[in-house]
């Protein structure tokens, strides 16, 4: 196997102010949070719904099941291309290599979360078959029709403009390729003037990925979501000196905003799970 070959140029990374508070944020995180034990264990008690792969680790909601499932939509091969859409460390598009002999293309606009996950590629062997670049949802620096297959987790409810998400995905994948996408449905009354996630905020999924060429094979909520995100993001807060301790004051505080203003104004309507085909056109 061998690097997948990206077929592109780079392009510039988009500067959108809230979207930028999303982006450092996350950076942020991603650069301490290999220092602090204490929030390994909760996510994982809390956030997985069960055990998860320690060398595959990530921070969203998603579990092992769920992925399991999503890898088999997919139906990758030895010599397929997956693109992870805003990959963060990069665990779950990582597993999904290692179970299908694909290779995977990472694209994040995090600088620290994409050094983490070319340090994960090396430790799992999959650095021969991994590529990670700086980019984002609608401008991911691609060529057209370079992979076989798409997925993300839980990140597309924080993009700017989801129109040009599917857009996106839609030209850098081949005729009939799949994409599979975990995310959260935003109630756009509770977060109007809210930055970041009332910019855009999208209570279902399915008209934009119509618009933009996809046929949806599957749209289902996520089981045990509303318990799990809660639970997680109270432990967060519970924990808040033991991980300023051990993350530092920025990776601590941006979980902490993330925490209290999921807790206080419950903006999401359900968290989704979404099976799509590309359309030839």
């Amino acid at each position: 196997m061998h690097k997948p070959d990206q077929n592109s140029q780079r392009v510039g990374v988009r500067s959108d102010s809230a979207f930028d508070v999303v982006v450092d944020g996350y950076d942020a995180v991603y650069a301490a949070i290999g220092s602090s034990p204490a929030f390994a264990r909760l996510w994982a008690d809390h956030a997985c719904g069960g055990p998860f792969p320690a060398e595959f680790a990530h921070i969203s909601f998603l579990t092992l099941d769920e992925l399991q499932v999503m890898a088999q939509y997919l139906a990758l091969g030895e010599g397929s291309v997956l693109v992870d859409l805003a990959c963060g460390a990069g665990g779950p598009g990582l597993w999904i290599a290692a179970h299908s002999g694909a290779s995977v293309i990472g694209v994040d606009p995090s600088p620290a979360g994409l050094a983490q996950a070319r340090t994960r590629a090396e430790q799992v062997a999959l650095a021969g078959r991994s590529l990670y670049q700086q980019g984002t949802f609608a401008s991911t620096g691609l060529g057209n029709g370079v992979a076989d297959a798409a997925v993300s987790v839980d990140a597309i409810q924080y993009a700017p403009d989801k129109t040009e998400v599917f857009r996106e995905a839609f030209r850098i994948l081949r005729p009939g390729g799949r994409l599979a996408f975990s995310a959260f449905e935003v109630d756009p009354e509770r977060v109007a003037g809210i930055p970041v996630l009332g910019v855009d905020p999208v209570p279902y999924y399915a008209p934009p990925l119509e618009t933009a060429g996809f046929a949806i094979d599957s749209y289902e909520e996520s089981a045990g979501w509303a318990d799990r995100v809660p639970a997680a993001f109270g432990a967060v807060m519970k924990a808040m000196p033991t991980l300023t301790e051990e993350m530092g004051e920025a990776a601590a505080a941006s979980l902490q905003m993330e925490a209290a203003m999921t807790l206080q104004l419950q903006p999401y309507r359900r968290r989704v799970i979404v099976h799509a085909r590309r359309l030839e056109r």
